[in-house]
């Protein structure tokens, strides 16, 4: 006490004496009631959500979930038990206060008279951040060790935004470190001591000694900084409390008719025009494989060396490795279509596994995996390296895995003329004393050009003649 009024005389602050309550063991302040053990809800408050009645409407529903979710850090899994609840104040949803909605509330309400008391945050403790990331969503716990062992301070979770879903694994589980820090920053920078985050990422041990980030990463390097932390690896097995949090169902995208509508690139939906009720969903690749199947077969008895193929496997079915397709009629190599000998149809294999949007244009050694699952022919291992190899858009689009290029280098100065000569061609020019071509030799020391007349055919000839030496 002494040192409370002590500083408020220092700041020349003044305390009403009406508002001060003295040999107490708790105090209710803003909603809360604050004790030598640690925070919990205040009881008036917990029982006006207890003795809520059913919600008639919407603006009803909403005003109960805004007074319950002032004390939601108390709830574990909170989000998970209001799923049902929030989706009935959504725009595009009708309000049907059913009994399932009726149980969630319920539960919700049951949830309150089990809270758990938060412990007070101590900076002379050591202080623990647990997170644990799944594919679309994040959980965090602070906690701190005392001689009562380890303690909760504070829950944190939430759900990935659409473009965060994209993130390679490492990322997410990065950024949960970045956003439980920044929600706990003013605890955390306040610690006396180095501070350890749990994560089951092994990885991201060794995040801020890396030299090479994407601008994600550089973003949340520069924020880290500011704290003095030690990231540690716990296998997921042993951090399951983060990882209740982060593994919701409710945080899962939604599957069928939902995840199609949200997915167009993914899936095919055909429609007849009559209506939707006969509707049936196919990928993609069935429809190129059937596509190319298809050429294959018009190709098929135009080549020779396939039709025998076709009818040796007719007569022996015992052939090694080999098999007929008895409805298409096509010949397999190990449950792979052969293609016949046709440039056309491999290019369009090509194409539809390399080229197409679909495809993403795989290297090299991709590529051959894709086409090999269903298609086989002979040499297509350097057909395949020779078409992808020549590729414009790889060449140009693809990262460069070559040592990088050396500066260009003068030439030397000639000593004198005719020393050192350049030489051009200049072809497929208009016919003039029969000829269509010229040679063009500059001495490099005093830049004297000489024109020789030449056959478009044969210059190469006509300048290696030993009369122009």
């Amino acid at each position: 006490m002494a040192s409370v009024l002590q500083r408020l005389r220092d700041n020349n602050l003044f305390a009403k004496a009406s508002k001060f309550v003295f040999h107490v063991s708790s105090v209710e302040y803003l909603r809360y009631v604050v004790s030598s053990d640690g925070l919990k809800m205040d009881s008036p408050k917990f029982q006006q959500i207890l003795n809520w009645p059913q919600p008639k409407n919407i603006k009803a529903l909403q005003s109960f979930l805004g007074f319950a979710n002032f004390y939601h850090c108390f709830i574990k899994n909170y989000s998970k038990k209001i799923t049902s609840l929030t989706s009935l104040i959504r725009k595009d949803s009708s309000f049907i206060f059913n009994e399932e909605a009726l149980s969630k509330l319920q539960i919700l309400k049951e949830a309150f008279t089990t809270a758990p008391i938060l412990s007070h945050f101590n900076p002379p403790l050591k202080a623990i951040v647990e997170t644990d990331a799944s594919d679309y969503a994040l959980g965090a716990v602070l906690s701190q060790v005392n001689d009562s062992g380890k303690n909760p301070i504070a829950f944190y979770s939430f759900k990935y935004l659409p473009a965060e879903l994209n993130y390679e694994t490492h990322d997410k589980e990065l950024l949960g470190i970045f956003w439980a820090l920044k929600c706990w920053r003013a605890f955390l920078l306040s610690l006396s001591n180095p501070f350890e985050v749990f994560t089951d990422h092994s990885s991201l041990q060794y995040f801020m000694s890396s030299k090479v980030l994407n601008c994600h990463q550089a973003h949340w390097a520069e924020f880290l900084s500011e704290f003095h932390f030690t990231i540690t690896y716990l296998p997921g097995r042993l951090a399951t409390l983060p990882d209740g949090f982060s593994c919701w169902d409710y945080m899962y995208p939604e599957r069928g008719l939902d995840f199609i509508r949200k997915n167009p690139q993914t899936f095919h939906q055909v429609i007849k025009k009559d209506g939707i009720q006969e509707s049936r969903f196919f990928s993609i690749k069935d429809k190129i494989f059937s596509d190319l199947v298809d050429q294959i077969q018009k190709q098929v008895w135009q080549d020779k060396d396939y039709k025998e193929i076709l009818n040796q496997l007719a007569r022996d079915k015992s052939v090694s490795d080999c098999s007929l397709e008895p409805q298409a009629k096509l010949s397999l190599f190990k449950d792979r279509v052969v293609v016949p000998s046709n440039e056309e149809i491999q290019l369009n294999i090509l194409e539809k596994n390399h080229d197409s949007l679909l495809a993403g244009h795989p290297g090299q050694e991709k590529t051959p995996k894709l086409i090999k699952r269903d298609f086989y022919w002979a040499g297509m291992n350097q057909f395949i390296k020779n078409y992808v190899s020549s590729c414009q858009k790889c060449s140009r689009n693809k990262n460069i895995h070559h040592k990088k290029f050396g500066l260009l280098q003068p030439l030397q100065i000639p000593s004198g003329p005719w020393n050192s000569l350049s030489i051009d061609f200049i072809t497929q020019l208009p016919l003039s004393n029969r000829f269509d071509s010229i040679s063009v030799v500059v001495d490099s020391f005093s830049k004297m050009a000489i024109f020789i007349s030449s056959y478009g055919t044969c210059f190469f000839q006509t300048w290696s003649s030993s009369q122009y030496y």
